[in-house]
């Protein structure tokens, strides 16, 4: 099977590619600036916002499924323009899509919320996700759309590194007790969505880590894990001082994990595993 990674160079990306070429996919993986280096994966540097780039693209990897790994937080014309332009090449080349997506298409109002949720972001990052899956909806509906939450592992995520500059405070900051997630490791979350490309799934999914817990929690936990001094992180709540966003979004990956072989952990497992 050809499998083409977007956003191959990204902490996601290149755990999928790497995964993809050991399980002996023909794997093709694009990147923004820097081509990675992992053996057997063919590299394509590529910009979202460009249409032929994409074309050309699906015509050197001739993929037969496409995984949308790429994302630039807020920025409309990759993470929903972009995805919607590669929704549209992808289906014309009759690739499958999979589609990373998530929970920032949540304001937390509901707190606990299924695959069948209605979307309604409260940040610009969550609405450019949520456009890209109801524009990808219409034009692929055969497409798995896989909301996630923070992607956690091995030391090498933007919150690991955040915990890192805290506990040493080289960064000033504070760790909120009231924002609730469900944080995923970065190689269930890989080997997941590789399952779905070669799954009958379609529509809506989620891929979370069956924990709830605090950006606080999550970042003691990280602490412990790396030796660090955990006294260090500061708590506060993002209601009394904290900028806008939602705070408790716990997505139920329940129904997609009863018909997966990976096990989704929570992170009170994962990175204690990891000490």
């Amino acid at each position: 099977m050809n499998i083409l990674i977007v956003g191959g160079s990204g902490f996601l990306g290149r755990e999928l590619a790497q995964q993809a070429a050991t399980t002996g996919y023909a794997v093709t993986a694009t990147f923004a600036t820097t081509a990675g280096d992992i053996p057997g994966v063919h590299w394509l540097s590529l910009d979202l916002c460009r249409s032929e780039e994409i074309t050309s693209a699906l015509g050197q990897a001739q993929p037969d499924v496409v995984i949308n790994a790429a994302s630039r937080k807020a920025d409309w014309a990759t993470t929903a323009d972009g995805a919607i332009r590669l929704a549209m090449a992808a289906t014309r080349h009759g690739a499958r899509l999979v589609h990373v997506s998530s929970d920032a298409v949540f304001s937390g109002t509901v707190i606990r919320y299924h695959e069948s949720a209605t979307p309604d972001p409260i940040t610009p990052y969550g609405a450019a996700k949520a456009a890209a899956e109801t524009a990808i909806r219409l034009i692929a509906p055969a497409a798995v759309i896989a909301r996630t939450s923070l992607i956690i592992g091995g030391g090498g995520s933007e919150h690991e590194a955040l915990i890192h500059d805290l506990a040493t405070r080289r960064r000033n900051g504070v760790l909120f007790t009231d924002d609730i997630r469900c944080p995923v490791h970065v190689t269930d979350l890989a080997q997941a969505l590789l399952e779905l490309t070669i799954s009958d799934h379609t529509g809506v999914c989620h891929l979370a880590g069956s924990d709830a817990i605090s950006r606080h929690e999550l970042g003691v936990l990280i602490a412990d894990r790396d030796g660090l001094d955990c006294t260090q992180l500061t708590a506060g709540r993002r209601a009394d001082t904290g900028p806008p966003g939602a705070l408790d979004v716990r997505l139920d990956s329940t129904r997609t994990q009863r018909t997966l072989h990976t096990t989704l952990r929570g992170a009170r497992e994962f990175l204690r595993r990891e000490q």
